[in-house]
């Protein structure tokens, strides 16, 4: 069973509204509310690529009720703390005509120390029976930025292998306390190693430096696909993996489905190279639908006869 950990899970709501302005009058043309939180959102597409899934985390109020029906509604697996505060609503705003995407998402509730633990003891419950954990996304307040480092040190401890895709101080303390994988995008990866990246040079030298800092391996997820460390010593291996550019609805959520495909192969067992190559179509597939997290199975495998895998150049210095 594969666990995913969402701390500030939200009801996400996508319309869809052409020629976007701000501080004009629109009519939306479409919209999707769903549950969501970048946890929820690779459960989703877990559940949708036929993996075995439990969805975790905290939930709180008639927002918090809303999200678990919408999970129960789309046979997605759950667990979650209950808590005081009222779990968050978040919004993006679509413009078909420009594709761009403009998102507003609401800081979240406030958790209180004995929530933690009371999410600590039904997580030793959880894990007994969990072979991969996704912690994905951002903290709610009052968490402490050393949460996401507890859970993977607590993980670890237990064999579990953990993923981990944050931002900010929480990714680095979680980085630093040796999550087995850490998968950042471009801008995160930047501030995360405190240097921009000019070219594939500059790419590399990043890549070996989120692993310096703790991680097992790192993934660097791109517009286009991603690159990647994997594996130790002389099997160390740096990556690029690439597939076309397909006409967007919308990428809400491609980099949640890049993680879900990623994982979903790695729970199947297959090589390093293949896990990137099948979280690529899966994120390039997700762009085709409206709403983060959906995924369409058979186009995925369509899709991943285009998706290029190769060695990157190492510069003499890394």
């Amino acid at each position: 069973m594969i666990l995913t950990v969402t701390l500030n899970a939200a009801i996400d709501r996508t319309v869809a509204v052409p020629n976007f302005r701000l501080g004009h009058r629109h009519r939306a043309v479409e919209s999707r509310t769903v549950a969501g939180g970048k946890g929820i959102n690779v459960a989703r597409a877990l559940s949708l690529l036929g993996r075995p899934v439990i969805a975790t985390g905290f939930a709180g109020g008639p927002t918090g009720t809303r999200v678990l029906e919408q999970l129960r509604e789309e046979a997605v697996l759950t667990d979650f703390t209950t808590i005081a505060g009222e779990t968050r609503i978040s919004m993006a705003v679509i413009d078909p005509t420009s594709g761009e995407q403009t998102e507003i998402n609401e800081r979240g509730p406030a958790v209180s120390p004995e929530e933690v633990e009371r999410f600590f003891k039904r997580l030793d419950y959880l894990v007994s029976g969990a072979r991969l954990c996704v912690l994905a996304g951002t903290l709610p307040p009052g968490a402490g930025e050393d949460l996401y480092a507890r859970l993977v040190k607590d993980l670890c401890e237990r064999g579990v292998p953990v993923v981990l895709d944050a931002e900010g101080e929480a990714m680095l303390a979680g980085l630093r306390a040796g999550a087995s994988v850490v998968t950042p995008n471009e801008r995160e990866a930047e501030e995360l190693v405190g240097q921009e990246f000019a070219d594939r040079g500059d790419l590399v030298r990043g890549l070996s430096e989120l692993v310096r800092l703790g991680a097992g391996e790192a993934v660097i997820t791109r517009p286009d696909g991603c690159v990647a460390v994997v594996g130790e010593g002389s099997e160390r291996r740096f990556l690029e993996v690439q597939t076309k550019s397909l006409e967007p609805v919308s990428t809400v959520g491609s980099g949640d489905a890049f993680l879900a495909g990623y994982v979903a192969a790695r729970y199947d067992g297959h090589s390093s190279a293949d896990c990137l190559a099948y979280g690529v179509a899966c994120g390039a597939e997700s762009t085709q639908h409206f709403g983060a997290g959906t995924v369409d199975r058979n186009q995925v495998e369509r899709l991943l006869g285009e998706v290029d895998v190769h060695d990157l150049e190492v510069p003499a210095e890394v």
